[in-house]
């Protein structure tokens, strides 16, 4: 048992490391993913921020206030990024030849996905950095405290993980590296119909149910929360949920498409 999880530790290591290298040798993709979160936060932040801050229900609220209240919607934008760039490295190896070379060597099989994931999560955690600098650089000022940043951590990990489950599973199943760049978006677009940027309250009845009842929105007022210091009410559980759902079905999934013969 022990040289069986040896063994499956060993090679997972061995992939991340594979795939830690082309995130070295090919740095252009992490700076998209993380440069798109970033202009946007500038763009609602310097060009939005003004009005929707206005709009926010404080008496003083503007640019400072829309600040606080946009960047936990950033940072899931920044997270949907990052997968969405696992989906693509997925789609590369399996339109590539390479899991096809990986079936014949005597390796842990899902080492090969772990390594994605691992390799994932890293470029998550670079990404939330750097996109955290530029947010405290326009001015987010959070209120948590130690306790509560690791709580944050911990839920936007839980999230990290299972939207990268989905992107594997998804870019196991392309046909194309192109058409593994666009089957995420929807993870990009959900953000905006969520609570991240606007109030639910503020929209027409249909769209507010819908922001309401996705997944983005919880997960959003659980991360606001947490940072910010507002009510989180049952948002954290049913985020958990979410997290843990996405992550076990989407991780099922992955098993049982990599785990058939290449059909390219």
């Amino acid at each position: 048992m022990s040289s069986t999880l040896a063994y499956a530790v060993s090679d997972s290591m061995t992939m991340l490391r594979r795939n830690v290298r082309h995130m070295r040798r090919y740095p252009g993709l992490t700076l998209m993913l993380v440069g798109m979160p970033v202009v946007f936060l500038l763009l609602f932040v310097y060009v939005f921020g003004g009005t929707l801050g206005a709009g926010l229900g404080d008496a003083s609220g503007g640019r400072a206030d829309y600040v606080d209240y946009v960047v936990p919607g950033i940072l899931l934008m920044t997270l949907a990024s990052a997968a969405q760039g696992t989906a693509i490295s997925v789609a590369m190896d399996m339109t590539e030849g390479i899991i096809a070379r990986f079936r014949t060597m005597a390796i842990f099989r899902p080492s090969v996905l772990t390594g994605h994931v691992l390799g994932s999560m890293i470029q998550a955690a670079l990404s939330l950095a750097v996109v955290i600098g530029v947010a405290l650089v326009v001015g987010f000022r959070p209120t948590a405290e130690p306790l509560e940043w690791i709580a944050a951590i911990g839920v936007l990990a839980m999230v990290a993980l299972g939207m990268t489950w989905l992107c594997v599973a998804l870019g196991l199943g392309a046909k194309s590296v192109e058409t593994a760049s666009n089957i995420p978006l929807p993870l990009i677009i959900l953000p905006f119909l969520s609570s991240g940027f606007v109030p639910t309250g503020t929209m027409p009845l249909g769209l507010r149910w819908f922001a309401e009842h996705q997944p983005f929105t919880p997960i959003i007022e659980t991360v606001r929360g947490l940072l910010m210091g507002t009510a989180i009410g049952d948002s954290a559980v049913i985020a958990i949920a979410w997290c843990a759902a996405i992550t076990v079905v989407c991780f099922v999934r992955a098993r049982r498409v990599y785990d058939r013969d290449p059909q390219r």
